[in-house]
């Protein structure tokens, strides 16, 4: 297993991030962890279901009621789901759990696919995971100087958002050297509890207790 540590590391550009729209909060929904986007709908973990919702009006779609209390993942054809120390691969279509596999350790917070890969945060071990989504072997390790919450991946950037005390903002960081690129630092008394982009444009942040998915905007490179 190969470790890669940062934790001294210094973010190279720090700005405020840009909250661009807050969805929900959605009935019977107090609680959003996880995140994931599908392509046309974002779907937010909520403790005991996993809720769709249209990115453009906002609009509560189809849910999938299966335990949902931690980060949430999409391959491009499953969900993938934590919950009680274990990954879920979830058929959107039906709803169906086909496969499990054991989280890398407790604590598991966020959850994103990219490279063939999942990669899963440990909050309060802040660490990152790349795990074979077939056994769940652990293949890399990136280590944070923060508790780290949700983590996507996009152009070959990672981002992953952290939450420690009352504080919490977006990094992106190298995914081989696990160096702090970019800090986006989110505003006072709002949390990132899970954490997806759109492959464009936005992120989607999952806001813990209140309930809300915040679009924050992604800055542009160069």
């Amino acid at each position: 297993m190969e470790v890669t540590q940062n934790a001294a590391s210094k973010a190279k550009a720090s700005r405020p991030a840009e909250v661009v729209r807050e969805y929900g909060p959605f009935p019977g929904a107090n609680n959003v962890s996880g995140v994931t986007f599908d392509g046309k709908d974002v779907w937010c973990a909520v403790g005991d279901r996993i809720q769709s919702f249209d990115p453009d009006s906002g609009a509560p779609g189809r849910a999938l009621p299966v335990p949902a209390d931690a980060g949430t993942a999409f391959d491009g054809r499953h969900i993938f789901q934590l919950a009680g120390g274990r990954i879920a691969k979830i058929d959107p279509q039906s709803g169906a759990v086909l496969a499990t596999i054991p989280a890398p350790a407790p604590g598991a917070a966020g959850l994103a696919w990219a490279e063939g890969a999942l990669w899963v945060a440990i909050y309060r071990e802040r660490k990152i995971h790349r795990i074979d989504p077939e056994s769940g072997a652990i293949l890399r390790t990136i280590e944070s100087a923060r508790f780290v919450t949700g983590v996507t991946f996009v152009d070959g950037d990672l981002w992953h958002g952290t939450w420690e005390g009352e504080a919490s903002d977006l990094r992106r960081v190298d995914p081989e050297s696990g160096d702090v690129l970019e800090t986006l630092a989110m505003p006072e008394g709002t949390i990132v509890s899970g954490l997806e982009s759109n492959g464009r444009d936005l992120f989607f942040c999952g806001g813990g207790t209140s309930g809300k998915v915040r679009a924050v905007r992604r800055p542009k490179r160069g």
